[in-house]
């Protein structure tokens, strides 16, 4: 186990690197070429990896970005950004939203009552023996 663990550090640091040397901006890139670095870091892969992280990219420039290397606590999170009067807030929160359920619970009571008022005064002329329609049964 012990034998394997340097292995597959020395694997992930060279896998890293390189997706980061790929994935990184021109404009970002220091002292040489990025195909140049791509080279470096495949064939190279404990110097180069090394190398590219210390020497290959501008890590001043990705902080101020706030990617991925966050500035503060909220940096790259534009969502903490936001004004407070801008933010969502949950429906379970939102004193609006919680009216409006309670109106819409008022509004479907009163229809629930108004059918059952009708569905009794129906039954009521079924049961003296009058036609629902309005004329009376013979």
């Amino acid at each position: 186990m012990l034998r394997i663990l340097p292995a597959v550090a020395l694997l992930a640091l060279w896998v890293w690197a390189f997706i980061d040397c790929l994935t990184t901006p021109e404009d970002e890139i220091r002292h040489l070429p990025k195909v140049v670095w791509i080279i470096v870091v495949l064939f190279f892969p404990l110097v180069g990896s090394i190398a590219w992280l210390v020497a290959g990219r501008d890590r001043t420039s990705a902080r101020r970005r706030g990617v991925p290397w966050p500035a503060g606590p909220t940096a790259g999170f534009p969502e903490y950004e936001r004004p407070q009067a801008r933010r969502v807030v949950a429906p379970d929160d939102d004193p609006e939203f919680l009216a409006s359920l309670k109106k819409d619970n008022q509004r479907h009571e009163e229809m629930l009552q108004q059918w059952e008022a009708d569905l009794r005064r129906r039954e009521e002329e079924l049961r003296r023996g009058e036609d629902p329609e309005g004329g009376a049964k013979g």
